[in-house]
């Protein structure tokens, strides 16, 4: 039996979840969501369809010790839902700052879950950033809701390349300041 290595990344307890470290074993649940088109298209790094092991690549890169980015699943084991609801991920820019990305399965759209997952990391400030960023797609107004929920401000409009559209697509860019 092989167990996960423990990383330095810590637990976040929220109200209805646990932000925590991806495991190994989480890589079927993220190729299930992952294989929803709702899903990938909402997304900059999420192909549509999956290559076969795209899972499994992903959460051996979120386990690496060389990472820049830390992620979270958003596990709903202590309350009865799955152990797997989506995923919050905070990449590290240079002088403090963060970029957050997440997701959350389409069973669990509209339920709040993404913002109490988002504030809770915003106030564990695991990486002890002055500002956070983050981006989303123009035709995502779930996740732009998330965003100015907790607190972000809206900076200006970009693009970027999704992996799933095979396009560049329109964003919103927010920021967030902190302490």
């Amino acid at each position: 039996m092989k167990l996960d290595t423990i990383t330095s990344q810590p637990v976040i307890q929220a109200e209805r979840l646990i932000l925590r470290p991806l495991r190994r074993s989480d890589a079927a649940l993220l190729e299930l969501f992952g294989a929803d088109a709702r899903v990938a298209r909402m997304t900059r790094n999420i192909p549509h369809p999956q290559p076969p092991g795209e899972a499994e690549a992903f959460v051996e890169r979120a386990l690496a010790d060389d990472r820049s980015e830390d992620v979270w699943a958003l596990d709903g084991k202590p309350v009865g839902l799955g152990a797997v609801l989506g995923l919050i991920s905070l990449e590290q820019m240079d002088r403090e700052q963060s970029e957050v990305s997440y997701w959350v399965g389409p069973v669990f759209w509209n339920t709040g879950l993404a913002t109490e997952a988002l504030q809770a990391l915003i106030d564990a400030n695991p990486h002890n950033d002055k500002t956070m960023f983050a981006s989303v797609f123009q035709d995502n107004p779930a996740s732009d809701r998330v965003l100015r929920n907790t607190g972000f401000q809206y900076l200006g409009d970009a693009e970027t390349y999704s992996m799933a559209r095979g396009t560049t697509v329109p964003t919103w860019t927010y920021l967030r300041r902190l302490g």
